[in-house]
């Protein structure tokens, strides 16, 4: 099943400078895998060593932050939009 995924600018380099894709998956890690199969280089600047996303990823599925959700396990449906928003920090 195909969802929409957006992209953050720092990272439209590694899509040909394209801000939405269409991936597969019926979760979120699914779609992040099928990212990568796709577009390589995204799962070293997604995931930490440990395989866990990094501390300063946020995914948004509809809105919703994964993390109060089912995490990398949240389901995805045609519907939905998979956002990857990197934290921003500054003072």
């Amino acid at each position: 099943m195909a969802i929409k995924l957006r992209i953050p600018t720092p990272l439209r380099r590694l899509t040909g400078g394209a801000s939405e894709l269409s991936v597969d998956g019926s979760t979120v890690k699914d779609a992040l895998d099928s990212l990568e199969r796709e577009h390589p280089g995204f799962h070293e600047r997604l995931y930490d060593e440990k395989g866990e996303l990094r501390r300063f990823v946020n995914i948004y599925v509809g809105g919703e932050d994964i993390r109060f959700l089912n995490g990398l396990e949240t389901q995805v449906k045609e519907s939905d939009e998979v956002s990857i928003v990197p934290a921003v920090a500054g003072g």
